[in-house]
Order: structure tokens, then sequence, then C-alpha cells
């Protein structure tokens, strides 16, 4: 079995709205392992090289703001195809095009507020998770369920 690492974020607007354990929940029902979290309150300029990708555009600054405006948790998850399973958990987006049953179907209205952050591809999971964690802060266990969630 090849397993995935990911980067996984409640933001500002998820955490002021007790959000946290309902995110955290989710991607543990759906059988994903919590390798690392934490919450922080991100500085400016972590908040800047994560969303580097955007610095051009005219939204960075306002992004940047919002991001650093409150604690986030962050989190590594950990498991099969983990990158697509969390982007199909998460939804698009705008809350408005996300589906029913998705976090930001279910728990968001606007794109500016939508909740959660998760990565995108490989290269974003790993850019991602190197800006907020060390390798010695994320944990590598074997949890009892694995055969009961994976087939062998």
């Amino acid at each position: 079995m090849e397993v995935e690492r990911t980067f996984v974020m409640v933001k500002p607007d998820g955490v002021q709205r007790g959000l946290i354990g309902e995110v955290v929940s989710r991607l543990e029902r759906k059988g994903l392992k919590i390798v690392a979290m934490k919450m922080l309150r991100i500085p400016k300029e972590m908040a800047e090289t994560h969303y580097a990708e955007h610095r051009e555009k005219p939204f960075f600054n306002a992004l940047v703001s919002y991001i650093t405006s409150g604690p986030v948790v962050a989190m590594v998850v950990e498991g099969k195809s983990a990158i697509s399973v969390v982007r199909n958990l998460v939804g698009k987006t705008n809350p408005v095009e996300a589906e029913p049953g998705t976090i930001r179907g279910d728990l968001a209205m606007d794109i500016g507020r939508n909740v959660v952050h998760a990565s995108d591809s490989p290269e974003s999971a790993k850019r991602e998770i190197s800006i907020f964690f060390s390798d010695d802060e994320i944990v590598d266990y074997a949890k009892v369920d694995e055969d009961w969630v994976y087939e062998r």
C-alpha cells in the first residue's frame, strides 16, 4: 500500500467557529491518520511563504492578513491517496460550488471564509508540510484499525 502525506489547516474562521473537532473527526472517520498537529498563530513571513504562488495576485495581501488574524490548526494527514481523498472531503474552494457532504459544502458560505486549507498536489503537500513542521514533529505509528480501513 502506497501511503501519502498531505497538509491540512483549519483556518481562523474554522477555529473561531469551533469547527476544529468537526474537521478532525471527518478526517479520522474516513480512515485517515493524523501524524502531526499543532495550533499556532502564523507569523506574516510564514504566511507569505505559504501563499507564495499568489504573491502577484491582487488578493495576496488580504489573504496574508486573514490567515494571520487568528490561530489556526495545522496538521499532517496520512493515508492511501491522502491528497485526493482530503481534497474530496474538503470540497471545492468556493463553498457555494462545494457539494453537500463536504466540509466546505456543509460548513462554509464564502470563499474567503471556507474553514479549511488542503494541499492540492504532492509537491504542494511536501512544501507546505516543511513550512509548518520539522521532521521530528511528525510521528510515525501504526493504528490498530488499519486492517479494517485498508484491504491488504
